[in-house]
């Protein structure tokens, strides 16, 4: 399961736990999460590319800022994104991700829009390495 909504977590917000046999793989299912609670991504082209560039001591921060650049990017330049090329490497104490994210302008017409997620939070925010492999736990603000 990539990923799975959390019921009960929070009432005003939007809570899910993402999974994956890597990391590259957990950031892009939290990726992808993160966009369906803003719109069905099925309807998302891959027609603008956007580089980023993190580096933290903490993967949850790393995935902090990952998903907050999404935000981000959907708040300034109205971008949405369904497609997530991710590179995560250790150096010393330190992570760093580089993403190539494919996606495309908001058109009200075309996408199911959903929710106006406005941040990721610090509740709960987790990232765990278990037998199955990684797990991360995410609340949104809506």
């Amino acid at each position: 399961m990539p990923f799975r909504w959390l019921e009960d977590v929070a009432i005003a917000d939007i809570a899910f736990e993402a999974r994956g046999e890597t990391l590259e793989e957990l950031f892009r299912q939290s990726a992808l999460a993160l966009e369906e609670a803003m719109v069905d991504t099925r309807m998302i082209q891959a027609e603008q590319i956007r580089i980023l560039n993190f580096s933290d001591e903490k993967l949850d921060m790393l995935l902090y800022d990952f998903l907050s650049e999404l935000i981000f990017l959907k708040d300034t330049d109205g971008l949405l994104f369904s497609g997530f090329d991710i590179k995560i490497s250790k150096e010393g104490g330190t992570y760093s991700l580089k993403a190539e994210v494919q996606g495309e302008e908001i058109d009200r017409k075309r996408h199911d829009l959903r929710n106006d997620v406005k941040a990721v939070t610090m509740h709960l925010l987790e990232v765990t390495q278990d037998e199955e492999g990684w797990k991360a736990t995410v609340v949104l603000d809506i």
